[in-house]
């Protein structure tokens, strides 16, 4: 061979690229050079799995291929991508096309029908080589070059009708001179985990294979085992299906595990749960159907090959991260945040800041195209989808030391990504569920060596949306898993403590809530003592939940003995300082005089201001709370106009789903209401 890849062509035809020279010839020992009667097959089609499901793919491929031409058999991780047939490693690309060409050749509709394994330009030449040989007698240096000739005939010569099956093709430039041509007589299908550009040239037709549904995996795994008198619950099954992301190689390889081990499905289940075990020791010790690969090691030739492609060495550690996260969606904003480029820009031994976004986003799609992932720029917040078992299988390869370094940088770029007002919900949500997926792969590492930041930013965007009870239960194993790791005396436990209290109160039980933080107050200043901020916080809870209970003259008196000592402690520009200053203002504004809390706003909007910005959500709050004592003064005209301006910029700054919007929008309705009755002369009070 010739060039720098094993690329064939054949000099003096119309295919283009290196010649196949003298020393590039395929010896077949023995074998006649007599042409072979038609119809004639070359190569061995893959026996049919057991238990085969015909799938909707199987009806569009048939479709694609009813008028001829070239159609792909590609890999993703599932859905309709441009008319591409296209399933990750395991979705069962190969048995679609033998059951197609079975088909055909039983069905008398060929005159030649050949199957190669292309898994490299050799193999291809190699198997139209022989297709030469055996149908044309061709002898072997020009076999390649003849057969695909007469795949095109002249004027005056019979076409033949043709299938030409190109199976696993690993790399779409090892076809380079070697695609059969377009030919109304003939069809040509290639099963590939590539969705290269470059496949869909010439007007080839691409078309996606996707997973089995539930149904066709529980009747999938219901007809194997029933084939050895094994009788599983359909409900177990449904689990083990979901467990396995339906992927039909995963099914097959765990069916013969229970056949061959005598194990229930409830066994199994349980063994996969285990995370001791790797997913490559829940396969059978004989693969079925003919199967050479597991799952496992079908995909590291795959993670292998997007590795190499550019920017070089970037795919595999971008993977391994992926690998932590929600196999559901990934936000792009993750994955290029600055703990994941210096994790990126470790693994290849760059310094930390030499690794951009843009790599980044060149390294998914370099791992789209080998169909580990799926990548959707324009649904940023779940841009990156992974299979489960995927992701498994490359948490699996990792050493002790790798997985608690990738699960903690995972929470680095979680936590670095997740935006300080949560102004976009679906991005919220997002980072929720990618913490949760997180958790669950490594929550003993994240809690070394003290719980992680990203954790109890979790629980509280939980609470920011509005979701009080997923909270306080969120908090609530938060608190257990804390006391189990860290201890009960361990301030992040104490932590975890207070946001149940908190809950409590959201809930609506601010009795509750005072009774949970003076039991939290006695720990804290044991722990902490009295002048840590953590025990100040406690305090000042205590004062804000008393007041809600129904007390707000001791919650004022509370509010100003907590005040006195963030001063001295903290100073009169901290952010606590300013919140119980607010707190103070509200309730004495309760116990005493409307008017009263007004002034004190308006004092502490101009430290606000200087300190926080106007865009902060506690500046936002303090012109919140003057419109709303404006209006409990009886200023209703000042509170709807006060109202309105606070509105507009908390629209703009925390958007229109926002809690603190939507209470703005509220009060704004009721002074409106109220105004309006005051306008007729009549009773604006509502209870």
């Amino acid at each position: 061979m010739t060039g720098d890849r094993d690329h064939v062509d054949f000099r003096g035809s119309e295919i283009r690229g290196p010649a196949l020279g003298k020393g590039d010839q395929y010896n077949y020992i023995g074998m006649s050079r007599v042409p072979a009667a038609l119809p004639h097959q070359v190569g061995v089609i893959p026996s049919q799995a057991g238990c085969f499901q015909d799938r909707a793919e199987a009806v569009r491929l048939r479709q694609a291929l009813a008028g001829g031409g070239t159609t792909i058999v590609s890999s993703a991780s599932g859905g309709l991508v441009g008319g591409v047939l296209a399933g990750m490693g395991g979705v069962g690309k190969t048995q679609l096309a033998a059951d197609y060409a079975r088909a055909a050749w039983q069905a008398n509709e060929l005159d030649v029908l050949v199957w190669i394994t292309a898994s490299n330009a050799t193999e291809a030449a190699s198997g139209y080589a022989l297709a030469g040989m055996e149908i044309l007698g061709a002898e072997p240096e020009g076999a390649a070059r003849a057969f695909l000739a007469c795949l095109e005939p002249g004027p005056q010569e019979r076409p033949w009708r043709w299938l030409v099956v190109l199976d696993d093709v690993a790399d779409p430039a090892d076809l380079n001179g070697l695609w059969p041509p377009a030919s109304p007589h003939g069809r040509t299908l290639v099963t590939t985990r590539r969705k290269d550009a470059a496949l869909t040239h010439d007007g080839r037709r691409l078309i996606e294979v996707g997973l089995f549904t539930e149904d066709e995996s529980v009747e999938y795994l219901t007809a194997a085992l029933a084939a050895r008198d094994r009788i599983e619950p359909a409900g177990q099954l449904a689990a083990l299906a979901g467990e396995l992301g339906c992927l039909p190689l995963a099914l097959s390889q765990a069916a013969a595990y229970l056949i061959d081990t005598g194990m229930d499905c409830a066994g199994y289940r349980a063994l996969l749960a285990d995370r001791a075990t790797k997913f490559a020791d829940a396969s059978p010790d004989t693969l079925p159907d003919e199967q050479t690969h597991t799952a496992a090691a079908a995909w590291a030739v795959s993670v292998e090959r997007a590795n190499g492609l550019k920017p070089a060495g970037l795919a595999r550690p971008l993977l391994q991260l992926a690998a932590f996260l929600d196999p559901n969606g990934i936000p792009d904003t993750v994955l290029a945040s600055q703990p994941a480029l210096t994790h990126l820009a470790t693994a290849v031994g760059r310094e930390p800041d030499h690794v951009t976004p843009a790599e980044v986003q060149r390294a998914l799609r370099a791992l789209y195209r080998l169909s580990l992932i799926d990548h959707t720029s324009p649904t940023p917040h779940q841009a990156v989808r992974v299979h489960q078992l995927i992701q498994r299988a490359v948490r699996d390869a990792l050493t002790p030391d790798q997985h608690d370094q990738i699960a903690r940088t995972a929470a680095d770029a979680l936590f670095a990504a997740w935006p300080g007002i949560e102004r976009d919900t679906v991005l919220a949500q997002a980072l929720r569920a990618n913490t949760t997926a997180l958790t669950a792969h490594a929550e003993n590492t994240l809690f070394l060596p003290e719980a992680h930041d990203v954790l109890f930013q979790a629980g509280s965007s939980l609470e920011e949306a509005g979701q009080v009870t997923a909270a306080r239960n969120y908090f609530h194993h938060l608190t257990r898993t804390a006391t189990s790791r860290l201890g009960p005396d361990h301030p992040d436990t104490l932590s975890a403590r207070h946001n149940i209290a908190h809950c409590r109160g959201e809930a609506g039980d601010p009795a509750g809530a005072v009774a949970a933080f003076a039991e939290l107050l006695d720990d804290c200043l044991r722990v902490l003592g009295p002048e840590h901020p953590d025990t100040l916080a406690t305090r000042h809870n205590i004062a804000f939940w008393r007041g809600e209970a129904g007390d707000p003259a001791g919650a004022a008196a509370a509010f100003a003995e907590v005040l006195n000592d963030r001063l001295r402690v903290l100073g009169p520009d901290h952010p606590h300082t300013l919140t119980t200053r607010s707190n103070l203002a509200s309730w004495r504004g309760e116990a005493r005089d409307p008017a009263d809390a007004v002034v004190a706003y308006v004092e502490l909007l101009d430290d606000c201001l200087r300190v926080l910005g106007p865009d902060h959500p506690h500046t936002l709050a303090t012109r919140h709370n003057i419109a709303f004592w404006r209006g409990e003064a009886g200023d209703l005209a000042g509170a709807v106009a006060a109202f309105a301006e606070v509105l507009n910029d908390r629209l703009r700054v925390l958007g229109p789903e926002h809690p603190d919007t939507l209470s703005t929008w509220s009060n704004l309705a009721y002074r409106q209401m109220g105004l309006a009755e005051e306008g007729r002369g009549g009773d604006a009070s509502v209870g």
